[in-house]
């Protein structure tokens, strides 16, 4: 129990939740407990959200694919954390992403009934959820209203974040020179110079159909 108690303390759904409350809540909630080994997969793209993760400690391999297959990106999501929630509830109710192990992972986990009886209960918990909702949506309803970056470097760099889970961190696209051209609307030589300029710069590595980008946040 003390162990729970202390992992809830640092989940973002459970932050500022009296201790009196947080005790309550522990004594009362049925929580699935989870051990993952390294390369283990937790859930797969298109599979229905029918338990709420929240990872306590480790890290997670994140694999998110374009809808055509052409290309993907693989990042990290590290503990404390919540497996999307935004697609828990709504018109989308199955996992976008698929998330695997990194390193040895323990998470918890929460069903629909235990969500709903925590956030009909609990003003915090359901604060917290409907923060985390919201600013997703936020987000995703800023970036057109964006101005459109002009150079192909910044291009690049806007093509990254918009499609990163988090905005800092090692990441490695998987796509080919000609599609990413495609779908920076430029010829694949501009994109083969600016991708070696960028290599030289120490900023990410080259090879067949496989960009590296050690740190998202030192792009420029």
């Amino acid at each position: 129990m003390l162990q729970i108690y202390n992992k809830l303390l640092e989940l973002p759904l459970f932050i500022g939740i009296s201790n009196a409350e947080l005790a309550d809540i522990v004594g009362n909630t049925k929580f699935g407990f989870h051990k993952l080994s390294e390369g283990k997969i937790l859930v797969k793209e298109d599979e229905k959200c029918e338990q709420l993760y929240f990872l306590v400690s480790g890290s997670l391999r994140v694999l998110s694919r374009a809808d055509n297959h052409r290309y993907s990106i693989e990042e990290q999501l590290k503990a404390p954390a919540v497996i999307q929630p935004e697609h828990f509830f709504g018109l989308i109710q199955h996992h976008t992403k698929t998330f695997s192990a990194a390193t040895a992972c323990s998470l918890l986990s929460l069903d629909k009934t235990e969500v709903l009886r925590l956030m009909d209960e609990s003003f915090i918990f359901r604060l917290n959820f409907l923060n985390t909702v919201s600013m997703q949506a936020q987000k995703g309803s800023h970036y057109p209203w964006r101005q459109q970056p002009t150079d192909i470097r910044d291009q690049f760099i806007s093509f990254l974040r918009l499609r990163c889970m988090t905005q800092a961190g090692p990441k490695v696209l998987r796509i080919k020179m000609e599609d990413l051209g495609h779908e920076l609307h430029q010829s694949r030589i501009n994109v083969s110079h600016m991708l070696n300029a960028m290599e030289a710069e120490s900023q990410l590595t080259i090879s067949r159909g496989i960009i590296t980008i050690p740190l998202l946040e030192n792009l420029r």
